[in-house]
């Protein structure tokens, strides 16, 4: 499974696209107001109000283990929409990121671009599609031509999944 490292590692709305996206490490204080910032759900909970007056919105990243109850507790996801929620997969046969992404669709109502990142393969890419996942990261070796491919490996579906990428 060899890639040209200069490929886009990025699925979104069915192509691949550059990923300008870092992830904001210190806890502590939030990103800067710019553009391309992704941070956790701590650090996202904990900056609330610094985060709702930003003119550059970040993406909300949630570990495998990641409790949901804050998020539906006083609407946060609507009072402070992320640009995207991205879930990581430590390891691919990690299937907690599988379950968040049904309960953010279903329960919780998110409609937004919901991301897979980490541990993220061709392997998986239809299956994560079928549960809510729209955009994927791909993990770095992956041909992201065959990924695309991936995400259309199956023609007849027998229950019931959320809109497949384009």
């Amino acid at each position: 499974m060899t890639a040209d490292t200069h490929l886009p590692q990025l699925i979104r709305q069915g192509e691949l696209q550059a990923n300008p996206w870092r992830l904001h490490a210190d806890a502590e204080s939030a990103p800067p107001d710019e553009a391309h910032w992704i941070v956790d759900l701590p650090t996202w909970l904990a900056h609330q109000p610094a985060l709702r007056t930003r003119q550059h919105p970040v993406a909300l990243l949630l570990g495998p283990d990641a409790d949901l109850g804050p998020l539906a507790a006083n609407d946060a996801l609507a009072q402070s929409p992320p640009a995207f929620i991205a879930i990581d997969f430590p390891v691919y046969t990690d299937g907690r990121g599988y379950s968040l992404a049904q309960l953010l669709r279903g329960r919780h109502g998110w409609r937004g671009e919901l991301r897979a990142m980490g541990d993220v393969m061709i392997d998986t890419l239809y299956y994560q599609a079928r549960v809510g996942f729209d955009s994927f990261l791909l993990k770095a070796g992956h041909d992201p031509q065959q990924a695309l491919r991936a995400l259309h490996t199956f023609s007849v579906r027998y229950q019931q999944s959320y809109p497949q990428p384009a």
